[in-house]
């Protein structure tokens, strides 16, 4: 959970609650963060090929070096170089795609393999928890009349100490690993007449389209979302608030998707989770107030992790021995899909 929270909730969602502050002070314009966002996105889909073409025998290495990365990167960016930071977002979504797939299949076998697989979706909370503290860390800051560095500073402190307190778990001692004979872990739901893969490779590449499009969907709404409320809503004390918000609806889908253990067909879960993110994204424009803000926040973020689960799951199921570039390669679509959200409103703003 604390990995991912540093990876996601900082390394990747840092530029959101920081946006406003850095447009404030004039260091970019809305155009310059929609190519900043690109850049983390380009990012994290090069660390997802990566992850597909270059399984790693360990993934602990990885994801340490993925975490030492997150904080080195967050920090470089309270610099005053503009002309660094395109590179430095780019680095730290390569970093964050490297923790968030290492991390995602090292604890997913590991918890099966102890015996605790239901536990396996609590290990989401992580982007949900990272994105409340970065969101209400950075509402403080505005108070405080702080400037975008401090706050790329104060980020990177964080992501420091959350490595360090996950630093000794993610070694070789404690992975354990599955019998010979079993080439799998069992996965953490338990599928009710499951559906035979009778051509996985059909049903692979739906998967993987379906959810690279859900990259796309949401991506507009959850890089601009202080920006936007701003611009709906100017003046409300709630104006950062929203993006704390819509973490929090992560957490809630997280917890969620772990109580959720016996099920037909996973597919169905993945529809409803997506017309939920669809709901939340429509009632910014159907109720442009306060109300209608504080309950689409919480609907983009409520699905937002319980996707990625019962998708990673469904992979398991559709290609068992393939498993880690299963998942990069659909992890790789989503992140397609979020590469060309922000130019996207970049040209619908022109």
């Amino acid at each position: 959970m604390l990995a991912l929270a540093t990876a996601m909730g900082i390394g990747r969602f840092a530029f959101t609650p920081l946006l406003p502050m850095m447009l404030h002070d004039g260091v970019i314009t809305l155009v310059d963060a929609s190519w900043l966002a690109s850049a983390n996105y380009l990012g994290y889909l090069v660390g997802a090929l990566f992850c597909m073409f270059k399984p790693s025998p360990h993934p602990t290495v990885m994801i340490r070096t993925g975490l030492a990365g997150t904080w080195l990167l967050t920090l470089g960016m309270a610099v005053p170089w503009p002309a660094s930071w395109p590179f430095l977002r780019f680095a730290a979504g390569l970093a964050s795609a490297l923790v968030f797939v290492y991390t995602s299949g090292w604890c997913l076998t590991q918890v099966a393999l102890r015996g605790h697989a239901r536990l396996s979706a609590l290990i989401y909370i992580g982007p949900g928890a990272g994105i409340v503290l970065t969101g209400l860390t950075a509402s403080a800051l505005v108070a405080d009349g702080g400037r975008s560095a401090s706050g790329w500073l104060v980020f990177g402190v964080m992501a420091l100490v959350l490595t360090w307190l996950t630093w000794s778990v993610f070694h070789t001692r404690h992975t354990q690993r599955a019998p010979a004979a079993a080439q799998i872990a069992p996965g953490s739901l338990e599928a009710l007449d499951a559906p035979v893969a009778n051509h996985p490779s059909t049903e692979i590449a739906l998967l993987a389209v379906g959810y690279g499009v859900a990259g796309l969907g949401y991506i507009i709404t959850a890089t601009f979302l202080p920006v936007i409320a701003r611009q709906m809503l100017p003046g409300s004390p709630w104006l950062d608030l929203f993006w704390p918000i819509l973490g929090g609806g992560v957490v809630v889908g997280a917890l969620i998707a772990s109580h959720i253990t016996r099920v037909r067909d996973l597919r169905w879960l993945l529809v409803a989770c997506y017309l939920c993110q669809a709901a939340g994204i429509l009632l910014s424009l159907v109720m442009p107030h306060l109300g209608g803000f504080v309950l689409g926040s919480f609907l983009v973020g409520l699905p937002f992790t319980a996707i990625t689960y019962f998708a990673m799951q469904e992979a398991r199921r559709v290609r068992p021995l393939r498993v880690a570039s299963t998942m990069g390669l659909m992890t790789a679509l989503y992140g397609l899909g979020q590469i060309l959200g922000p130019p996207l409103a970049t040209f619908m703003l022109h």
